[in-house]
């Protein structure tokens, strides 16, 4: 059981859900398999490296390419792996309810904390739809939800029906995946006030923490930014002692590997609505800083040799590694 009753799940987000609730790439091996070893070593080094939550089962882990009993291993070997020394929260894309029930049942037994959820990717498309969908799930699960407001599942969540899902008791936050930030900032002023609003994107952060934002969730840059990631807990120290200029000046020294970031990975996203090919960089950028990546699944293609070299290069030139 979660540590946290349904009506009072939203208080607890509120006071828990803080600072860099990352997802992770998953490491896979030349037989295009999981390499669990090596995910758990991954996994004690994000640990190490002070992240505050870990967000396992998406996109970005591949999962959505991976047989069901793959997804449930992977989140078994999670588990054990984490050894209760940080949240887990999976993600669910099943446009099943029945599905994503099971799945929910399934962690929460694991000791997952809640679900990111996307809205159903085929046949729901009306707000009276997608909102029966939510209420169903969130009335027979007794985990946390957080939203996935994304062009990648078909159809943004539209405003007024933002404010009838906020409303479910375990509907506690929502992963800005549009990435507008006007959006974002509309959502938390239109939306009730202990219902948590967060842009997937570190280089909004600061200013996020000034305006009444509290977790980057479901995005990765922190752990990208390699020997470079001394710089953000800097500016978050700046922020929480009130110092916001020197914390801003902190900050702008990441802008270089923001920007590159968003080349390589985040536009890509935006222009295609799906992660799949804009992962493969990402691959090699993770082992260049010291982490397990791997292969990519199929079909999915391997980024072209020139295009890793130039992502080993313009590391190096930014100083992540």
């Amino acid at each position: 059981m979660p540590d946290y009753s349904r009506k009072d799940a939203k208080a607890w987000a509120l006071e828990k859900v803080k600072g860099f609730y990352m997802c992770p790439i998953s490491p896979v091996g030349d037989d295009f398999q999981f390499d669990y070893a090596q995910l758990r070593e991954n996994i004690d080094q994000f640990i190490d490296m002070g992240i505050e939550g870990l967000v396992v089962g998406g996109f970005i882990a591949e999962c959505w390419n991976v047989p069901l009993r793959e997804w449930l291993k992977y989140h078994q070997v999670v588990a054990e792996a984490a050894r209760g020394r940080i949240p887990l929260w999976t993600i669910i894309l099943d446009p099943s309810v029945h599905q994503a029930l099971e799945k929910l049942d399934y962690v929460e037994k694991l000791g997952f904390e809640g679900a990111e959820v996307i809205n159903p990717v085929v046949q729901m498309r009306t707000d009276d739809e997608i909102f029966d969908w939510f209420k169903y799930l969130t009335d027979r699960s007794n985990l946390a939800v957080c939203l996935y407001r994304t062009p990648v599942s078909g159809k943004v969540l539209g405003f007024d029906l933002m404010r009838r899902l906020a409303d479910l008791d375990t509907c506690v936050a929502v992963k800005q995946g549009h990435l507008v930030r006007a959006e974002t900032l509309k959502l938390r002023r239109d939306l009730r006030k202990d219902f948590i609003v967060s842009d997937p994107y570190e280089a909004v952060f600061l200013d996020d923490l000034r305006q009444g934002g509290q977790v980057v969730w479901g995005e990765l840059s922190y752990i990208l930014y390699g020997k470079l990631r001394p710089l953000v807990t800097e500016y978050r120290r700046l922020a929480a002692e009130g110092k916001w200029e020197e914390a801003y000046q902190v900050s702008s020294k990441l802008d270089p590997v923001r920007d590159y970031y968003a080349d390589v990975f985040l536009w890509t996203v935006a222009q295609t609505a799906t992660y799949a090919s804009a992962l493969a960089g990402l691959k090699v950028w993770f082992e260049e800083i010291g982490l397990h990546a791997g292969r990519i699944m199929p079909p999915v293609r391997e980024a072209p040799e020139p295009f890793k070299q130039e992502i080993r290069d313009t590391l190096r030139k930014l100083g992540v590694v």
